[in-house]
């Protein structure tokens, strides 16, 4: 066989490879072994149809932004290739919305936003808006094939998703006067980190 010029080295010394008897001892006293670690599966099937319905009020109370957000999402894409008018629509309503939301969070003691006006009844007044506007559009097949592909998959995920209210948070890891827009207290006192 040819080499072309080039040369081949022989290696002088031989390795031994370490053994792998030995085992991990943590460097740091923050160091946990290895041994501890516990994998947490998120998901799993509830016992009885009375555990399925508190787990999907639930997840609807703590993740229910990140469901519209899914649905509003597949219906954006939907909308982007055929209906431009319907897809102004929708992103003006979704305009509408946030300002809504954010006169909300920027006058948290205003009597008349949060006694008097139900934050729920103009959320769905809202999205009532933004239906009768994409079905006014033409947009209905649109609209009924999201819903009928996504509500499923967020159903599917509300019953199967097992919140974190399992863990108990220490209230001394926490301070919370910084953290406080950003956590709430689940029912037994401890902070739970999914609550916006």
């Amino acid at each position: 066989m040819a080499n072309y010029g080039t040369t081949h080295r022989i290696p002088t010394t031989t390795t031994t490879p370490s053994p792998t008897s030995e085992t991990y001892e943590p460097k740091a006293p923050h160091e946990k072994k290895f041994s501890d670690f516990k994998i947490f599966c998120p998901f799993n099937i509830p016992l009885t149809s009375e555990a399925s319905a508190i787990r999907i009020i639930k997840n609807f109370q703590n993740l229910g932004l990140y469901y519209t957000l899914f649905v509003w999402i597949v219906l954006f894409i939907t909308l982007i290739p055929e209906r431009k008018v319907s897809l102004i629509l929708l992103v003006i309503m979704t305009y509408v919305t946030t300002l809504y939301i954010l006169l909300l969070r920027a006058y948290p003691n205003s009597e008349v936003l949060h006694k008097i006006i139900d934050k729920r009844f103009v959320l769905g007044l809202l999205a009532i808006a933004t239906a009768l506007q994409l079905i006014f559009t033409d947009a209905w097949i649109h609209l009924a094939v999201t819903l009928a592909c996504t509500i499923p998959i967020v159903l599917v995920h509300a019953v199967l998703w097992v919140s974190f209210d399992a863990f108990e948070v220490e209230d001394g890891s926490v301070s919370s006067g910084d953290l406080a827009p950003l956590v709430g207290q689940n029912q037994s006192g401890a902070v739970d980190s999914n609550v916006v």
